[in-house]
């Protein structure tokens, strides 16, 4: 495991070569439902049981079944859009999602359907580009930031990686944004944030990542990898650390609070100072 994690991870920001995969904790922090709420509104409007409906890892399944009763998933995606929306008043208080923006990484994935990384992105002028299928993979404007919705986006209903029958296509990894993500991952370091390490496909990603470097034969000249979590498992920091994945601790008790004070750490080292060109 990495000695200096921080230290590591600023130097390849400040080279450029550093990119970030932002999950559901982090759209969390601005007040979004939790996936929870998501089933529940499933399960409620299926007349699915409660013992089933507060399983989540069964979520996919019941996304399936809601598919297979409704012809398709758009009046879930509606009032997904609806109720997993925030305004830009409370982006624009979000500290996290400012020093996101600051960091000024290249490329920003995120498994997250809603627009608020782009909203961080308008609130603070910045130009981006985003990334949500195999058109913008090859028409995306270079030299400015690439945020890429890799399971999906609420303005393609098509897009959403969201039913059993959507993870279990991914599970080839050889979609256009699966492509493009091993491309990107051969030559950069990779921070996660906002993720639970008892996410089924965040855990696929690690290990599909490490398989590849692998495979390759070059394993030894692989970038590192961090993925921040909010407290320790050794247990999991030994796998993770077998994929190759360092695990960075928070330094604080509460989950957000920690996110911000790790993120803000790291823009001191960088030499990112706040000033007015990021004043909403």
């Amino acid at each position: 495991m990495n000695d200096d994690p921080i230290g590591s991870l600023a130097n390849a920001i400040r080279r450029r070569s550093a990119i970030l995969f932002v999950g559901a904790g982090v759209s969390m922090s601005v007040g979004l439902p939790s996936w929870e709420k998501l089933i529940q509104r499933m399960a409620k409007e299926l007349g699915v049981d409660d013992e089933f409906s507060m399983r989540r890892d069964r979520f996919q399944t019941l996304a399936e079944y809601y598919r297979i009763k409704h012809g398709s998933i758009g009046p879930l995606r509606s009032w997904m859009d609806r109720n997993w929306s925030v305004t830009k008043d409370r982006i624009g208080k979000s500290e996290l999602h400012r020093l996101i923006v600051s960091l000024d990484f290249p490329v920003i994935y995120t498994t997250n359907y809603d627009r608020n990384l782009e909203m961080a992105f308008e609130i603070y002028g910045r130009d981006y580009a985003k990334v949500g299928n195999a058109r913008d993979v090859a028409q995306a404007r270079q030299g400015i930031p690439h945020i890429v919705k890799f399971h999906g986006d609420f303005d393609e209903d098509t897009s959403l990686v969201l039913t059993e029958t959507d993870y279990l296509d991914r599970l080839s990894f050889n979609s256009p944004l699966d492509v493009r993500f091993r491309s990107d991952a051969l030559g950069s370091t990779i921070l996660f944030i906002g993720y639970s390490l008892s996410d089924p496909n965040i855990r696929l990603l690690l290990h599909r990542l490490w398989q590849t470097w692998h495979r390759s034969g070059y394993e030894k000249d692989r970038p590192p990898s961090f993925i921040f979590m909010t407290s320790r498992n050794p247990v999991e920091e030994a796998v993770l650390e077998r994929w190759g994945i360092s695990v960075v601790i928070g330094e604080v008790d509460d989950p957000q609070a920690a996110l911000v004070d790790f993120l803000g750490r790291l823009a001191k080292m960088v030499g990112i100072e706040r000033d007015a060109s990021v004043d909403p």
